[in-house]
């Protein structure tokens, strides 16, 4: 079997195959349908300082290769995970990282303060790109000065390995990313859902009761594939890259355009085991192709 390991900072994943964020639950949700340790890591759903209840629904509707979302960050809190999740996944052996959103600044450092102890808590992802909450998460990530204020508060808050998940509801996208960077990034994670809207055409409504919501999918893949190769060669940090993966083949794209590891979410929900899948893809394209390690791929892209 080739090195299929990467590094995000001082992170070591075993693979660069992970879950993405609000679509994989804690992980323990998947567990009856695939091994939760073969898995490079899991990126759990949005957490936040205070538990918050989500939009009202319908806030999930299906569109051509895709689907829009308007969940709102629901989840039960920073302390609840900490008391009752982390105690049940701290001891599965794969890469757990916590999403990190707020509606201010201080939300985030209250958060990163509180999982800062955590030893099996192995990275944190800011969200500062949900484009699905009134207030914070997208508003933060759309300036470079936004970007920057978040990231650095947060820099000061947390030791461990530090990602930054960007919108790409964004002019240019380099320009915030290198604003990260400055700011304490470890690592970029992208993209995030795109803001998209649906309407039911026969009651002339809209299909989500927030009206406009995020949208992911195959059909944001080629999109996203390009920011990512935009963003690995404007920055000298590791870049992560999702969007509309959903199996190996998609996994690699990202990783010739630049990403050092790759997350999977919309396809979660079409195939549980796409990630396993993936995983063994990966392994065996390196294979046919006499590579050694999966490093030798990441922005191997001939232009």
């Amino acid at each position: 079997m080739a090195n299929l390991s990467v590094n995000i900072g001082n992170l070591q994943l075993k693979n660069p195959v992970m879950t993405a964020s609000g679509t994989f639950g804690y992980g323990e949700e998947f567990a009856d349908l695939i091994d939760l340790n073969q898995l490079g890591g899991i990126i759990v759903k949005g957490t936040t300082r205070m538990p918050r209840q989500g939009n009202p629904y319908p806030r999930m509707v299906e569109t051509p290769s895709g689907m829009l979302n308007a969940v709102g960050l629901q989840n039960k809190g920073v302390d609840y995970f900490v008391e009752h999740i982390y105690p049940r996944i701290c001891d599965l052996d794969t890469a757990i990282i916590v999403n990190v959103s707020g509606s201010t600044i201080d939300d985030y450092v209250a958060v990163c303060e509180r999982l800062n102890p955590l030893d099996k808590v192995a990275a944190v992802e800011i969200n500062i790109s949900c484009p699905n909450v009134k207030q914070g998460g997208m508003t933060f990530g759309t300036t470079c000065t936004g970007a920057q204020s978040v990231v650095s508060a947060c820099r000061k808050a947390y030791d461990g390995t530090m990602i930054v998940k960007l919108t790409p509801n964004v002019t240019d996208v380099t320009e915030i990313a290198r604003a990260a960077q400055e700011a304490g990034a470890d690592a970029l994670s992208l993209t995030n859902t795109f803001l998209g809207m649906a309407i039911d055409v026969e009651r002339q409504v809209p299909c989500l009761s927030t009206i406009t919501g995020g949208l992911s999918g195959p059909c944001i893949r080629p999109i996203a594939v390009r920011m990512v190769w935009q963003v690995a060669k404007a920055v000298n940090i590791p870049v992560i890259g999702l969007g509309g993966i959903m199996n190996g083949r998609d996994a690699l794209e990202f990783i010739l355009a630049g990403a050092t590891a790759v997350q999977f979410g919309t396809a979660n929900f079409v195939d549980p085991q796409a990630t396993i899948k993936a995983i063994g893809y990966i392994n065996d394209y390196l294979d046919r192709h006499g590579l050694d390690s999966v490093n030798q791929l990441i922005g191997a892209l001939k232009t």
